[in-house]
């Protein structure tokens, strides 16, 4: 089956807070985590079912480098990112942000 993807709306700034964060931290990490992160949510539509369902129905992709996880929900053909948040969050947190956020 082919899978089309689709963000969030709110994935937008959880993106922006990891790339702020590490932009001031270093100038140009920033840009490298923008990067990292499209290229593993571009990968996810390849074979979205490869990856565990972590809350319910939601899956996580986990990046490399970064200690980000990228979530995400398959509905029919369509992969829909729902949230990055940092492994280090509490998983109460995410599991919420998750929720209340669902599709």
């Amino acid at each position: 089956m082919k899978y089309s993807l689709r963000f969030h709306p709110e994935v937008e700034d959880d993106v922006l807070r990891g790339y702020t964060w590490y932009e001031t931290r270093s100038p140009g990490l920033g840009e490298e985590f923008l990067r990292t992160f499209y290229r593993f949510a571009e990968e996810i539509p390849r074979n979205p079912l490869r990856y565990p369902k972590v809350y319910g129905a939601f899956r996580r992709r986990i990046m490399k480098k970064f200690p980000y996880a990228i979530y995400f929900q398959i509905k029919n053909n369509l992969v829909i990112v729902i949230g990055l948040f940092h492994c280090a969050r509490d998983p109460r947190v995410i599991d919420s942000q998750l929720e209340n956020r669902k599709e």
